[in-house]
C-alpha cells in the first residue's frame, strides 16, 4: 500500500494562523460566546469585483486553499476536496431573508445559488480551471475526516497523484442567536469558559477554513504522513477507551507508542468526557487540547490537523496546548481524537516523516 503524505498546510482561523510565527503569538480565547476568524486582506488574493459576491467562507477557503497549493508547488491538483458542516451559511440566510421579505415573489437566484454546500469547492475550481474531480462532503464534525479519507483512497488507487483537501465553516447571526436559544453555546454567566474542567454545557463556537495537498510523494518540505482515519457516528461512553483501542490495534500500535494526544475538549460538560475517558489510556503521551484557540465548530479538527503537522514538522509543542506536563525527545505519531457534542467520532492517526 502506498503511503499518503500531507505536503502543505494553511489555516484561517481565530489565531493569525496565516503568519509564519504564529507558534509564538497562540493565545487562549474563552471570554466570549463566539470567536472570530482572522482575516487575511483579501482584495491582495482575489479580484474587488468577486470579493463582493463571495460569502465569508468562500473567501477564506480561496485563501487558504492558495497558500497550501503554493507551499506545495501545485498550479491544478488531480481532485478538489471539501468538508463543510454548513456550508455558505450567509447566502442561505440572505435568501430566507429574501424569501420572507419578498412574500415568495421576484426572487433575485443569486444567493440561492451561492448558498449551497459544493460553492466553496465549486469557487476553488474556477479560480484554478480545475475540471478534475470535485467534491464536498456534508458531515458535521467529520466532514473534514471524510474528506481526507476519500483523497486518501484516491491518491492509494493511482486515481490521483496530488489532492486539495480543505474544510470550511463560517458564523451567521441568525444561526449563532439560535444557537444561543437551544443551547449550544455557552450562556454569558457561564463565560469565561473553562475547557478542561467545565461544570456547565454548552460551547464557545468558532470558525475557520483549513487546507492541505496530499500527495504520495514525500517531500523535504511534507508535514506528516496520513497513516490512518476511523470515523463512526454514536458510541456509548464506556466504549470509548474500546473504539481507540481498535483503531491502534489495526495499526499494530499501543497507547505507549503514541507521542500526542489531540484531544477536542470544548467546554461542554456533558460531551467532554469521552475525552477524559481517552486520556486515562494515555498516561505515558503528552496530552494535548485545541479549541480554546479555534472555538468549537463543525470542521474544527482542520485547525488541530494544522497544529499536528507543525507539531511533527517543528518537533516543537506550544505551552498553550498543553494539558499534562510530560516532555518527550521526539514525537513521531499524533492522536487526533473529535467529536461534537457526543456525536460523530473520528480518529486521523499522523506520522512524522
Amino acid at each position: 500500500m502506498s503511503a499518503v503524505y500531507i505536503n502543505s498546510a494553511a489555516c484561517i482561523s481565530a489565531q493569525d494562523t496565516l503568519n509564519k510565527n504564529f507558534f509564538d503569538n497562540l493565545q487562549a480565547l474563552n471570554s466570549g460566546q463566539v470567536l472570530k476568524a482572522i482575516e487575511p486582506v483579501y482584495k491582495e488574493f482575489i479580484p474587488p469585483a468577486m470579493i463582493r459576491r463571495m460569502s465569508k467562507t468562500v473567501k477564506m477557503s480561496s485563501v487558504a486553499s492558495s497558500y497550501a497549493l503554493k507551499e506545495a508547488g501545485i498550479e491544478n491538483p488531480d481532485a478538489i476536496i471539501v468538508g463543510t458542516g454548513m456550508g455558505c451559511s450567509q447566502d442561505s440566510e440572505k435568501f430566507l431573508k429574501n424569501v420572507l421579505d419578498n412574500n415568495e415573489e421576484f426572487l433575485t437566484p443569486t444567493y440561492f445559488i451561492q448558498s449551497t454546500h459544493n460553492t466553496v469547492a465549486g469557487q476553488i475550481a474556477l479560480g484554478l480551471q480545475c475540471h478534475a474531480y470535485n467534491f464536498t462532503y456534508v458531515n458535521t464534525s467529520s466532514s473534514l475526516e471524510f474528506s481526507m479519507l476519500d483523497a486518501k483512497l484516491q491518491i492509494i488507487d493511482g486515481e490521483a497523484g496530488h489532492v486539495l483537501v480543505g474544510s470550511t465553516d463560517e458564523q451567521t447571526g441568525r444561526t449563532m442567536a439560535l444557537y444561543e436559544l437551544n443551547k449550544t453555546i455557552k450562556k454569558q454567566e457561564h463565560l469565561p469558559a473553562d475547557y478542561l474542567h467545565s461544570n456547565t454545557n454548552g460551547v464557545v463556537w468558532g470558525e475557520g477554513a483549513s487546507f492541505f495537498v496530499l500527495g504520495n510523494d514525500k517531500k523535504d518540505s511534507s508535514y506528516a504522513r496520513l497513516k490512518d482515519i476511523q470515523i463512526i457516528n454514536r458510541i456509548n461512553l464506556d466504549e470509548t477507551q474500546h473504539f481507540i483501542e481498535e483503531f491502534l490495534t489495526k495499526n499494530k500500535l499501543a497507547s505507549g507508542d503514541i507521542d500526542a494526544v489531540i484531544l477536542g475538549f470544548s467546554g461542554d460538560a456533558k460531551s467532554d468526557a469521552y475525552y477524559t475517558k481517552a486520556m486515562d489510556l494515555f498516561t505515558d503521551s503528552v496530552l494535548l487540547y485545541y479549541k480554546h484557540l479555534s472555538g468549537e465548530f463543525n470542521t474544527a479538527s482542520g485547525f488541530s490537523t494544522f497544529m499536528a503537522c507543525h507539531i511533527l514538522k517543528n518537533q516543537e509543542i506550544p505551552e498553550v496546548m498543553r494539558i499534562n506536563e510530560l516532555k518527550k525527545e521526539e514525537v513521531k505519531n499524533i492522536l487526533l481524537y473529535n467529536h461534537l457534542g457526543g456525536n460523530d467520532h473520528s480518529l486521523v492517526l499522523l506520522e512524522k516523516v
